[in-house]
């Protein structure tokens, strides 16, 4: 009786097992469950680059501790960077002795700063060597444009001719604000010292040079005459006289900041004194209320944004980088959004679908999975050897032996990666197009409208929602790309942008500066590599979130032209 009424049982339960795994319902189970893991994967690899690199910015308060070692001690002064727990085997077969319970042991990693006289900007120390830690109100934190950040007490100011502000005489505010004035002074003047070494003599330099070549085409052209001569022997005077002006300024300029200096404590005693020319910024942030560190953090955190690197790229900001990737993104978006559309309107439109066709959509298809550094090695043979170096031919033999367009540059950049995103845009396009009803075409064409307006006026419009799907998708894959872009243009440091008030204003043949790039220098060629890790997740960051901005745009105008001509498609 019990065995059958446990068959009865099971031939219950059996068909409705069935009729649940035949309704497809378990597979849609298993479809949200995967996009599920695919969102939080994406979220949390958000959330880590924007902890680990946001976090760089704010302003830690600096620890001060007595390190003991083999009956020796000294003193440190810096931020905590990270803590982590090591077995006490490593440490022994490291040749450090610990004295403890172990087997683990805590180890911090401290950012001592002081490059110029400890030798190295981090230290690893071990917890059980330490003493009292301290948090000392007057614990100095400076940014400087080299050696890395300083770390200290003040103990001093001196303004250029006269007497020196010191904490004993004035008071430790009144030297605090004497050091902070001298700063917003200094940095007012690097600011103009920039304006005209960057801005006015790089015109200046700019306006020779076009002397130059234009004195080097007369020449090749037989036209150099006594007159000639003389006409740009005036150009170049007067453009010597403004440099002696721009340079007499600059000296003036940096005499006013040379003797502004601050006495400093080290950690171990020394007083130094250095100078203010070099501060970026100078704050107590054990001494910072919570307000006071937010807009310090929004302060550095602009500063990353809008300024240039500095200190093999580990320090200062990303400027130069942004706008080149996005600059670079527009010119490939503007070359191969055309090509694009024109390659897929005759693959569909107009070619006979025949053997020669397939085969052709076969090859497109192909063309998307070739490695992108075979495109990188094509663009720098084809593009800059071949036709850059034909073009220097003939339209700047003047410059010649120093090439112009024959060297790697932001318009190769631009075309290779137009050339790799070019398969991407093709199948797009192509796929929009045969979705539009065959019907709409025939009305057209008997309405009394040529093939060409037919195609002008309906097809294109229709499919314009499928071509900036295939734009976004190429802007996806162009932004990130990094291998390429190593043999066609980008470099380690570039901070002139190849958009200016030269004519012709924008520079193609001009080497440019690359988020994806960047954070491949910073993060595997610094020599700092602890400094530099923070940068290398707040670039990546960056450089996600302008991803997503340039591609959340062609988007909007995808949904917008697709609302628009959707009533034509019923």
């Amino acid at each position: 009786m019990k065995m059958i009424n446990e068959q009865e049982l099971h031939s219950d339960r059996a068909p409705g097992v069935k009729s649940w795994l035949r309704s497809g319902e378990p597979l849609i189970w298993l479809n949200g469950a995967a996009v599920s893991v695919s969102v939080i994967a994406v979220m949390g690899l958000l959330l880590l680059l924007a902890v680990r690199g946001l976090s760089h910015f704010w302003p830690a308060d600096v620890l001060a501790v007595t390190v003991s070692y083999q009956d020796q001690s000294r003193e440190l002064l810096g931020e905590v960077v990270e803590e982590v727990e090591v077995v006490g085997t490593q440490l022994e077969g490291a040749g450090i002795e610990l004295q403890g319970p172990g087997p683990f042991y805590q180890r911090t990693l401290l950012k001592q700063g002081n490059r110029d006289f400890l030798g190295t900007d981090f230290t690893w120390l071990i917890n059980e060597q330490f003493g009292e830690r301290r948090f000392p109100s007057d614990a100095l934190v400076i940014e400087r444009l080299e050696w890395g950040d300083f770390y200290g007490y003040l103990r001093g100011v001196s303004r250029f001719n006269t007497p020196e502000v010191t904490v004993a005489e004035e008071g430790p505010e009144l030297t605090w604000q004497a050091l902070q004035e001298l700063i917003a002074e200094t940095d007012a003047v690097r600011e103009q010292i920039r304006q005209i070494e960057r801005v006015e003599i790089g015109a200046i330099n700019y306006e020779l040079e076009r002397l130059r070549l234009r004195e080097r085409e007369l020449e090749m052209d037989g036209a150099l005459d006594a007159a000639a001569q003389a006409d740009l022997a005036s150009l170049r005077a007067e453009q010597e006289a403004r440099f002696r002006v721009l340079q007499e300024e600059l000296y003036v300029l940096y005499d006013s900041i040379k003797d502004h200096s601050y006495s400093a404590e080290l950690a171990d005693g020394r007083v130094v004194t250095l100078p203010i020319a070099k501060v970026v910024r100078a704050y107590q942030p054990n001494a910072m209320s919570i307000p006071a560190k937010v807009g310090l953090y929004f302060e550095r955190l602009w500063e990353f944004l809008s300024a240039e690197p500095r200190e093999a790229n580990t320090e200062g900001g990303i400027f130069p980088a942004m706008f080149g990737t996005v600059l670079m993104v527009i010119l490939m978006s503007i070359i191969v959004t055309p090509f694009g559309v024109v390659a897929a309107v005759y693959l569909r439109e107009y070619a006979s679908q025949g053997f020669i066709t397939r085969t052709i959509r076969i090859a497109v298809n192909n063309l998307a999975g070739v490695p992108s550094i075979v495109y990188g090695v094509f663009g720098l043979g084809f593009f800059i050897y071949f036709v850059g170096g034909e073009l220097d031919q003939l339209f700047f033999p003047a410059a010649l032996p120093r090439p112009t367009f024959g060297t790697p540059g932001l318009m190769w950049a631009s075309l290779t990666l137009a050339l790799l995103t070019l398969p991407v845009v093709i199948v797009a396009t192509e796929e929009g197009l045969s979705r539009i009803p065959k019907s709409l075409r025939e009305g057209s064409l008997a309405l009394g409208a040529t093939r060409a307006e037919t195609l002008w006026r309906v097809v294109l419009p229709m499919a314009s929602p499928a071509m900036m799907t295939g734009l976004i998708l190429a802007v996806a894959r162009a932004a990130g790309e990094v291998a390429p872009l190593m043999l066609v243009g980008v470099v380690k440091l570039a901070p002139t942008l190849p958009l200016d008030g030269n004519y012709p204003y924008l520079h193609l043949d001009q080497k440019f500066m690359h988020l994806g790039f960047h954070i491949y220098d910073v993060g595997f060629q610094s020599p700092n590599v602890e400094a530099a890790r923070p940068l290398v997740y707040a670039t990546a960051l960056l450089l996600v979130l302008i991803i997503a901005l340039l591609n959340l745009a062609a988007v909007s105008l995808r949904n917008r032209l697709r609302e628009r001509y959707k009533s034509l498609e019923h």
